[in-house]
């Protein structure tokens, strides 16, 4: 998993926690990691959409079940790290 990052116009520096779908993925903010913002893209531009803690930690939740079904032993081992590091610390 490669590391990804997006400016936010008020918020700055996001990091990708995990894609949800093809077109959307969720970041959160880079130092403090207590705001979460569901990403998607398409043809129109970028937006931006403020999510709970509890709504992105359930969100990596489904990913982390998704990978366990049918993704490589790397990316669910990555997957993992990011969410105790971002939920768990």
């Amino acid at each position: 998993m490669s590391e990804h990052y997006l400016n936010h116009p008020t918020f700055g520096l996001l990091s990708r926690l995990c894609r949800v779908d093809d077109f959307r993925s969720l970041f959160t903010t880079l130092y403090a990691q207590r705001l979460f913002f569901l990403i998607t893209t398409s043809p129109d531009g970028i937006q931006f959409e403020p999510v709970s803690r509890a709504d992105a930690k359930l969100m990596v939740e489904t990913q982390m079940r998704s990978l366990r079904r049918g993704g490589s032993d790397l990316d669910q081992k990555n997957l993992q790290h990011i969410y105790k590091r971002t939920f768990f610390q």
